[in-house]
């Protein structure tokens, strides 16, 4: 990954995808030659000269002020993943990566513990790649197919779903959850440009996915909080559940993600499901009693 090419490609992809009209400018004549702004009227909008933001959209961004930035943010309509998506870029043009240390080493037995005393929903602690780390039973059992002796090691989220033939039934709707995947990964890439692993993986999934291809080359990123996620579960069947997702502070760079469901409704009924399946098929790790496998950070 280069980063005077995503800076580049970012740019100009949302550039693309703003109109005149919703940037508040007149449009003048029927033919463009561009789908969205042109270069020039960002810079009119961001109070720069054309020269400086035709550099800026160019990839040399090292150097520019928060200011300009957060003006050519402006202009560009960008929400809160795409800024902070920049302000990356930006550092990593620079060559000033953000200072906060990446956890490294085994999961601390006091976060395990945390991810262990949720009994009664699935909960699972990722990295930035999508590799699951850490799940606790219920949350081995929901990603059950993930874990079957043909998918890939390690456990990995985006490599199931793009490279598992299982991978579009376990995910329903595919669209959606696809343009999920490939926005965190291109989010982590702005963040850590130097991560071997994660240039690894993102490099396997583009000579192999043509889904992922067509969906990395959009530079989409997201914030990805809270929200809603179906499944097709090979055991129970269709399940879709409310999920939160937090940022351990002790550990930057990982993330639990806990799903629940609303009592009285069907999918809490599938939960409950999921569970006596769980218990029946004694999911958690002989070597991990009460865990699934725990992987190195």
């Amino acid at each position: 990954m280069s980063t005077e090419s995503d800076i580049r490609e970012f740019l100009a992809s949302r550039r693309a995808k703003i109109t005149p009209q919703q940037a508040g400018l007149p449009a003048y004549g029927g033919n463009r030659r561009v789908p969205g702004l042109r270069r020039e009227e960002v810079a009119l909008l961001a109070g720069v000269s054309i020269d400086y933001y035709v550099r800026l959209e160019r990839g040399h961004i090292a150097g520019a002020s928060e200011e300009v930035l957060d003006a050519v943010g402006g202009a560009l309509q960008l929400d809160d993943a795409e800024r902070a998506h920049l302000y990356d870029l930006a550092r990593a043009a620079a060559k000033r990566p953000r200072r906060t240390k990446r956890a490294r080493g085994p999961l601390p037995d006091s976060v395990l513990r945390v991810l262990d005393s949720r009994t009664d929903s699935p909960a699972f602690i990722r990295n930035g790649r999508l590799d699951i780390l850490a799940a606790n039973p219920l949350g081995r059992a929901l990603y059950a197919p993930l874990y079957t002796d043909d998918a890939p090691r390690p456990v990995n989220i985006a490599r199931y779903q793009f490279l598992h033939p299982g991978g579009r039934d376990f995910f329903p709707n595919w669209e959606e959850s696809l343009n999920t995947t490939v926005s965190l990964l291109r989010t982590e890439a702005g963040r850590a440009p130097h991560d071997t692993d994660l240039t690894g993986l993102i490099g396997e999934l583009v000579t192999r996915s043509e889904d992922f291809r067509t969906a990395w080359a959009k530079h989409n990123v997201r914030l990805h909080h809270t929200g809603r996620k179906p499944f097709h579960h090979p055991a129970i069947g269709e399940i879709t559940l409310d999920f939160d997702a937090m940022e351990l502070p002790a550990q930057p760079g990982l993330t639990l993600t806990a799903y629940s469901a609303a009592p009285g409704t069907p999918d809490h009924d599938a939960l409950q499901l999921l569970a006596s399946w769980a218990a029946t098929e004694n999911t958690a790790s002989a070597s991990s009693p009460g865990t699934a496998d725990r992987q190195s950070l």
